[in-house]
């Protein structure tokens, strides 16, 4: 799938994976619709690329509509990267022997899950009404996580949205195969990403180091990469992909 000249929305674009997909997507051409709630980040990196900036929640379909209206005002949705998601820890029965919080969780299926699925169906919709180029039209590319694999103690909720995620990428792809487009999942190991900056650098570079080859915390880039090879290669569908320098994650 060739973006240049079309639009893309990358959620959770402002920041980490999304945002270097963000910047290798307008590399290539593309009119890149960043959606994500920091308006700071969202607006700056909009306005470096040359692109849109939307805020919006992915699991509130006005917000991710105005998103798609932005997108497809500049040219036909080709792409969708999808990156936007959240993580917290909850434990099945905690250190007092309460009951883990269902809040948590269902807020957390919410955003995770929930919040894919939209996002998926309403690009979906949009890519369905353009016209085919070179037999597609679009490429949807979801973000999983090895916690749908091997959830470490603590990531419940995380590891369950991410593995529905991993669950519905094939029948998805399915789904939309008679209307030309495809749908990939990534499933990124530990990167370098906002999410860990709140951990000191000691812990960063023991979770790097637990990665066989390389030995160290993935990058952003790497992800970006990844995505716009998929979106390249039109043979590529309904397949989730690894990214993780091999590592298989431990207990805890």
């Amino acid at each position: 799938m060739d973006v240049s000249g079309a639009s893309a929305l990358v959620t959770g674009g402002a920041s980490g994976l999304g945002a270097a997909t963000a910047r290798r997507l307008a590399s290539r051409g593309a009119h890149v619709v960043v959606l994500d709630l920091n308006d700071e980040l969202g607006k700056a990196l909009a306005d470096e690329l040359g692109g849109s900036f939307a805020r919006g929640d992915v699991t509130e379909t006005a917000e991710v509509e105005a998103a798609l209206d932005a997108a497809t005002s500049a040219g036909p949705l080709r792409a969708l990267v999808h990156c936007a998601g959240k993580g917290a820890t909850v434990r099945l029965i905690d250190r007092e022997g309460r009951p883990g919080s269902l809040e948590t969780y269902e807020q957390l299926i919410r955003i995770n899950l929930v919040g894919t699925f939209n996002t998926l169906r309403l690009a979906a919709a949009r890519m369905a009404g353009n016209e085919p180029d070179d037999g597609e039209r679009g490429v949807c590319v979801l973000t999983g996580s090895v916690a749908a694999y091997e959830g470490q103690v603590g990531q419940i909720p995380y590891a369950s949205a991410k593995a529905g995620v991993v669950g519905m990428t094939l029948v998805a792809a399915r789904d939309l195969a008679t209307k030309g487009i495809r749908v990939n999942t990534i499933a990124p190991g530990v990167f370098d990403t906002p999410i860990l900056a709140r951990f000191s650098q000691e812990i960063r570079d023991g979770l790097g180091a637990q990665v066989p080859n390389p030995a160290r915390l993935g990058r952003p880039d790497e992800f970006a990469m990844l995505a716009t090879q998929i979106i390249d290669n039109p043979y590529l569908n309904g397949e989730t992909i690894r990214l993780d320098g091999a590592i298989r994650m431990s207990p805890r």
